[in-house]
């Protein structure tokens, strides 16, 4: 009897539940097999889970490939039964935090997962949270949601934090090359939340607390978010001064210590870097107190929509009005190579363009139909020379790689590039570049 039990127990130990399958939850996932685990992935879109169990990826940086050879392992499986928890040794919730209407943080996805989660809990379980949110909610939101199923964290069920480093279409680094920051509510937790993930990531990096763990990741982000709107800002003075804001980074960039290059661009989007910021401001304000570095560097990303508009006033305004003028926005993810349009400015930048009185279309590979907030749906349009040359203006909004830059160079009128890709391409296009000292802003 108390063989079977243990094999049992071993079995266990290398089952995991992972709640959410999305930009973050699938390549954990996919992770975790490839080291031998058996993987139970619990999403609430019937339709993604679906999709998976055929070996297809929702996602454009992560191959059908990389599903197919998952499911044919027969160690992943994709469901919306949350019941598929009870035989997992650990769970791991990577689902959205975003933030509400009025910039506060959104828990709701997390809330309704330990809802769900909760009647299919069992004793021994480790649970970690890996979405992005503000120091404390691990010990203050997750601990008492759990434990009103009748456990006790530290003793009978085991918790930790460790922030997602997920970065969409990084080619450069594999899930299991980027350092791990581990947590948990207590030693015990911690220890748990170690030895999973050191079998798993290279290197796996402990901190004393959950809050601790919570805070590093805001950090990551906050210092990225302020360095770029910083960045995005001093493009605005060089174009001003007719200076060339590519060539100033790139002198300085030369420095070999003390200097970190950002690249100036159309604004700030996706889950992250926009969002989780303001989550530090938000508990920082519930304790009296906020961060004023934080808060003028999301007013500014907030204005770029509306400057790279007057950039393209004054672009045009040599040839035609902006209003009546066609214009067509190419790449409205808020970063190549990927089908994400959370937080994209492009979206502000159509509807302020469309307030101008443009005509606005867009061409996207990864982003077929898009619905602005107002409830208009667009759709991507055929990247044709025809449609190029009929547009007034090209603005390059997302640089994805496979961008037809020559053949837009070749047809079109006039390109605006927030990205600089466009410096060392030759063309009938008029091409202009934001903070290139151009715009004369």
């Amino acid at each position: 009897m108390s063989s079977r039990i243990g094999n049992q127990n071993q079995r266990r130990s290398r089952s995991v539940a992972v709640v959410g399958l999305g930009y973050v939850g699938l390549p954990l996932a996919i992770a975790f097999v490839h080291k031998g685990f058996v993987i139970k992935g619990i999403d609430v879109n019937a339709g993604k889970n679906q999709l998976l169990n055929k070996g297809k990826s929702p996602l454009p940086h992560v191959r059908d490939e990389e599903v197919e050879a998952v499911v044919r392992s027969h160690r992943f499986v994709a469901s919306e039964d949350f019941s598929e928890i009870e035989a997992a040794d650990s769970i791991i919730i990577c689902v959205p935090t975003p933030l509400t209407r009025q910039h506060t943080p959104d828990l709701s996805y997390l809330l309704e997962t330990c809802s769900m989660m909760g009647p299919h809990l069992q004793k021994g379980q480790t649970i970690i949270l890996e979405s992005s949110t503000y120091p404390g909610t691990t010990r203050e939101v997750m601990q008492p949601m759990l434990e009103k199923y009748g456990f006790t964290v530290g003793q009978d069920l085991f918790l930790g934090y460790s922030p997602e480093r997920i970065d969409p279409g990084n080619q450069q680094f594999t899930v299991e090359q980027i350092p791990k920051v581990i947590s948990g509510v207590t030693p015990e937790c911690r220890d748990r939340v170690e030895r999973l993930y050191s079998q798993v990531f290279e290197k796996v990096v402990p901190t004393s607390s959950t809050d601790a763990a919570e805070a590093a990741k805001i950090l990551e982000n906050s210092y990225r978010l302020i360095n770029i709107s910083f960045i995005n800002e001093f493009a605005q003075i060089c174009d001003r001064l007719q200076i060339d804001v590519w060539e100033v980074i790139a002198a300085a960039s030369t420095k070999p210590f003390g200097f970190s290059p950002f690249y100036p661009g159309p604004g700030i989007g996706g889950h992250c870097i926009p969002v989780d910021p303001l989550y530090l401001q938000w508990k920082a304000q519930e304790e009296g107190m906020e961060s004023r570095m934080i808060g003028l560097a999301h007013r500014i990303n907030l204005e770029m929509p509306a400057y790279v508009v007057r950039a393209m006033k004054r672009i045009l305004s040599e040839k035609r009005p902006l209003r009546g003028a066609s214009i067509l926005v190419y790449g409205i993810t808020y970063k190549k190579d990927t089908n994400d349009v959370r937080e994209s400015t492009a979206i502000e930048l159509i509807e302020r363009l469309l307030e101008e009185g443009a005509a606005v279309s867009y061409h996207d590979p990864y982003v077929p139909e898009l619905r602005l907030d107002g409830g208009t749906m667009l759709q991507s349009t055929a990247l044709t020379e025809e449609v190029l040359a009929t547009a007034d203006c090209i603005v390059l909004h997302t640089d994805h790689r496979q961008m037809p830059l020559q053949m837009m160079a070749d047809h079109a009128k006039v390109i605006f590039d927030t990205r600089n890709v466009t410096g060392r391409v030759k063309g009938s296009a008029e091409m202009h570049r934001l903070g290139a000292g151009e715009a004369g802003l």
